[in-house]
């Protein structure tokens, strides 16, 4: 940049230095008969116009309030986390990853579904199949059940230690994990979420802990 700008102003001192020298045309010399006409203004040419947005570009409904979009930005940040989260995955390729794999195993997606955020897809007894997570109120359930949470991944928590156990094992994205991961999931679950800050650590240790504090 610093080059550049050297350059361009060796251009400006020089092509100022040739104006100089070259002689301009006296005023008695030219003759009505040789002098040209001025040169009409040129026209300003309008700015393109900004393309409008396309209508559909988001299927999301606005955030009714502050609270409620925190607890959906901190869903989302857990999700990123998890490594069961699938993103704008289909409803036919999270199904089609299921087929093969246990039943009870589930994944998260992005929902298709207006005004819905999220959707689980699970491998039951008859096959894959999807339900979508609604978020009324501030709070979590899934499509035709009562029980709500305040959490996504304590609504999943639920579902895994039900008596029914619809939900079983997470398919991940990444088949093997850190040892860092399966040693804060077993502490989750030994001593609870609830007494996570009690134990003995350094800062860093228990943010690591507190930053994805479920048993999935």
């Amino acid at each position: 940049m610093v080059a550049h700008n050297q350059v361009a102003a060796d251009n400006a001192i020089s092509t100022a230095a040739e104006s100089r020298r070259r002689p301009e045309p006296s005023s008695s010399s030219s003759s009505p008969s040789s002098s040209a006409a001025p040169a009409a203004p040129a026209r300003p040419r309008p700015c393109p116009a900004a393309p409008a947005p396309a209508p559909g570009d988001t299927h999301f409904r606005t955030f009714r309030s502050h609270a409620e979009y925190r607890r959906i930005t901190r869903a989302s940040a857990l999700l990123d986390a998890c490594g069961f989260y699938w993103g704008p995955l289909s409803v036919h390729g999270a199904h089609e990853r299921l087929r093969a794999e246990p039943v009870g195993t589930f994944l998260v997606r992005d929902s298709r579904q207006r005004n819905c955020f999220f959707a689980l897809s699970v491998k039951m007894a008859s096959g894959p199949t999807s339900i979508r997570v609604h978020f009324q109120a501030g709070r979590f359930h899934l499509d035709g059940s009562r029980e709500s949470f305040d959490c996504l991944f304590e609504l999943l928590e639920h579902y895994v230690a039900a008596p029914r156990r619809m939900l079983g094992a997470p398919l991940r994205q990444r088949r093997v994990r850190p040892l860092q991961e399966l040693c804060r999931q077993r502490i989750v679950a030994t001593v609870g979420r609830e007494n996570l800050a009690r134990i003995p650590l350094n800062p860093v240790l228990r943010d690591y802990l507190s930053s994805f504090p479920f048993q999935i």
